[in-house]
């Protein structure tokens, strides 16, 4: 039936979705607090995935322990990123500190590379290989688990933000930097406290991704796709850094399955691409971001 092909498409989106979000998000967070984009952000994700690979598959630790072994091991990596590489350019020009963060990335690469190696990797995946039907709708444990990873997630950073003492404190710092240091807010700790929150959830991210393809050198490539997750929900939107996400999933999804006739194989590999810039040329500051207004 075309409804159950649509919402299997859909429903395996929203698994793909879900991972774009998460890396969107911890783009967003970092930038939210610190004004800066990382473009580290993909290979972090993919540190994360090897690290709680090689955990778990060479030194065979439980699933549960090597994961939070992975993510003590990468909060204390992030936070050495934002002292050590980040946080000299503090007031230098925005370009040094992007560059500094894309030589992050190639880094990383060349690390995982040394470390690794090319070849994939075939994750020990945590969930139940034995699919979950929706009537006629299949979908794997790892997708579905994922979908709602990515939706607690949605609710936690909400009312981190909303509620929280830290939430508000990176708030105020995003909001204005000068502003919050004269009124005694530790400026520095908020920014090595974003690098860490946006490795973790990089990390958790890389660790899905993983669980329903596999441990792959390339896996940075999937993770750009935030980027039109973005620039879709907004640059400084927590919010929509996941909606935007999750649109971006679905629509390639239903892009190449229903368009491919028509437009050609490869059609769902632009799709997101081509929305943003529909969305750019309606609402060029995201479908949630702030309006930007300059007096002249």
């Amino acid at each position: 039936m075309d409804y159950q092909i649509f919402l299997q498409l859909t429903l395996t989106g929203l698994a793909w979705g879900s991972v774009y979000a998460l890396v969107a998000l911890s783009f967003v967070l970092i930038f939210k607090a610190t004004d800066t984009f990382n473009f580290a952000q993909p290979e972090i994700m993919m540190l994360g995935a090897y690290i709680g690979f090689t955990l778990v598959s060479v030194f065979h630790l439980p699933f549960f322990l090597g994961f939070v072994l992975t993510m003590l091991i990468m909060a204390v990596l992030t936070a050495l990123m934002e002292m050590l590489v980040v946080r000299p350019l503090v007031g230098e020009p925005m370009l040094s500190i992007v560059m500094i963060t894309i030589g992050l990335a190639y880094v990383i690469q060349g690390f995982v590379g040394m470390t690794w190696g090319y070849e994939e990797f075939e994750y020990p995946s945590p969930f139940p290989t034995d699919p979950i039907l929706f009537g006629e709708v299949v979908i794997s444990q790892a997708e579905l688990y994922t979908i709602i990873c990515t939706a607690i997630l949605l609710v936690v950073f909400f009312l981190f933000f909303k509620f929280s003492s830290s939430g508000i404190t990176l708030r105020a710092t995003a909001e204005d930097t000068t502003a919050a240091f004269l009124m005694g807010i530790n400026v520095k700790r908020v920014f090595t406290g974003s690098w860490v929150i946006a490795g973790l959830i990089a990390a958790i991210a890389g660790t899905f991704l993983a669980s329903f393809t596999f441990v792959d050198p390339k896996m940075n490539f999937l993770a750009l796709k935030a980027l039109p997750a973005i620039i879709l929900g907004g640059m400084d939107s927590v919010h929509g850094a996941i909606i935007g996400g999750l649109l971006i999933g679905v629509m390639e999804n239903l892009a190449g399955f229903y368009l491919e006739d028509y437009l050609g194989s490869g059609i769902n590999e632009i799709t997101a691409y081509v929305v943003v810039l529909v969305v750019m040329m309606i609402r060029p500051y995201g479908l949630f971001g702030s309006k930007e207004i300059e007096r002249v």
